[in-house]
């Protein structure tokens, strides 16, 4: 949920920021229900302390022999009054949490202005993207014509937008999501293994409800769903707790599939592995103070690069605009892997700060110094698409006859295999 008091302490600048986000939210509508609800409460509480007074008044009155009846209807007047209000109070509470549940966060000041990804400003690179001396095959033709990627059965098993792999090719599946989480285990994030089916508490928690209801899988007859990220079920884990204060930072990762229903034409996203309905992901999460969380965040962004750097894959970093931010995203870095096919940087992982926006919808807090509960800040990103990172691997690493070498780092985990070629 939205700050309530960022809203009633600094409405203009609050408005200002979520401006940037290119979208009117209609904020004079808070300032409508919270004016009225403050009036209520107002009138209520006037009306209590007129209660408080004559109940003190009556003793007395008693005392000294006084008929006490007009008083008595007078206090009956007042407590039918304040019932009557009460309703409306809670509806008016009712419609502003409505309302706060969509509001998104606010951008860092840092954030760069614009409206979509054609306004990310591009931090650096690492790499270089290799020129090829013969001309390069897109993953998915590369993969159909070894053997090990088949669209075509997996549509016939569910659909358009699911993938199978074979072979080799599901072997490095396999390898990339053991290289990865070994690697982010090795930086001190704890391995969780998490259920892959959420409710609506948890979706809320981390704001992928209601902004994003209609792109999540939703199981019939249930108020379950499938999780669009592991950074779902990892943001859950502390959800309404008060956590020790000293264990911050907080580091988990886990590998999980994610479903969403990708929009979208059909088109060159929709025929490999870039934009699928269910993909496998390995995700990096952190729960910090907020006074560090920045520093966390150039920390998890590092850990998420330090898979392309030992894969030997060039990318670049870019950070979002303000119109490019999810919902419940404060400042977002993007890390886009160079894909020959496309003849650009292909996003393969975002790293974001949420601040404490998560954190308030979740209830997550900790205790600072002085013993006060405060909400701490989540964090998190892709460490990293595994299916983005297979075909980088692929169409990077491919030779002219076809064959696609192992990267170094992964070989190991291919139990020695060096290349991937049509005799494989």
């Amino acid at each position: 949920m939205f700050d309530i008091k960022a809203l009633r302490e600094n409405f203009e600048e609050t408005k200002r920021l979520l401006s940037k986000r290119g979208k009117d939210f209609q904020l004079e509508r808070f300032e409508t229900l919270d004016k009225r609800r403050r009036e209520l409460i107002r009138e209520s509480e006037d009306m209590k302390a007129k209660q408080n007074a004559a109940t003190k008044q009556i003793p007395s009155l008693k005392k000294e022999g006084k008929d006490t009846a007009p008083l008595m209807a007078e206090m009956k007047e007042l407590s039918d009054t304040i019932k009557a209000l009460e309703p409306e109070v809670r509806a008016i509470d009712e419609e502003l949490d409505d309302f706060l549940m969509g509001i998104p966060n606010t951008p860092h000041a840092t954030v760069p202005e614009g409206l979509s990804e054609a306004d990310n400003v591009e931090i650096r690179r690492w790499g270089e993207p290799l020129v090829f001396d013969f001309e390069p095959k897109p993953h998915w033709d590369l993969g159909e014509a070894l053997g090990i990627f088949d669209p075509a059965t997996a549509a016939k098993i569910t659909g358009s937008r699911f993938v199978m792999l074979r072979g080799l090719g599901a072997r490095m599946e396999r390898a990339l999501i053991s290289f990865m989480l070994d690697r982010h285990t090795a930086h001190g994030y704890e391995e969780i293994s998490p259920p892959v089916i959420a409710h609506r508490r948890s979706m809320e928690g981390v704001g992928q409800l209601p902004d994003k209801e209609g792109q999540l899988f939703h199981l019939s007859d249930t108020d379950y769903f499938l999780i669009p990220t592991a950074e779902t079920p990892l943001t859950n884990i502390h959800r309404e707790e008060i956590i020790d204060g000293a264990r911050l930072p907080v580091k988990f990762c886990a590998f999980t599939p994610s479903f969403r229903k990708e929009a979208g034409a059909a088109g060159r996203d929709t025929r490999g592995l870039i934009r699928m309905h269910q993909f496998p992901k390995v995700e990096i999460f952190m729960l910090a103070r907020p006074e560090n969380s920045y520093d966390e965040l150039e920390r998890l962004t590092a850990d998420a690069e330090d898979i392309l750097q030992k894969l030997g894959l060039p990318y670049n970093v870019t950070k979002q605009c303000a119109g490019d931010l999810g919902f419940a995203n404060a400042m977002t870095y993007d890390l886009n892997v160079w894909m020959p096919s496309y003849n650009k940087y292909v996003e393969v992982s975002s790293c974001s700060n949420f601040e404490a926006f998560q954190a308030r919808r979740a209830g997550i807090r900790f205790k600072d110094s002085g013993g006060k509960p405060v909400f701490t800040h989540t964090l998190n990103g892709s460490g990293l698409g595994v299916n983005r990172t297979i075909a980088a691997i692929w169409e990077n690493f491919q030779q002219a006859d076809g064959r696609v070498k192992i990267p170094g780092a992964l070989v190991p985990y291919m139990g020695g295999i060096t290349e991937i070629s049509a005799r494989s």
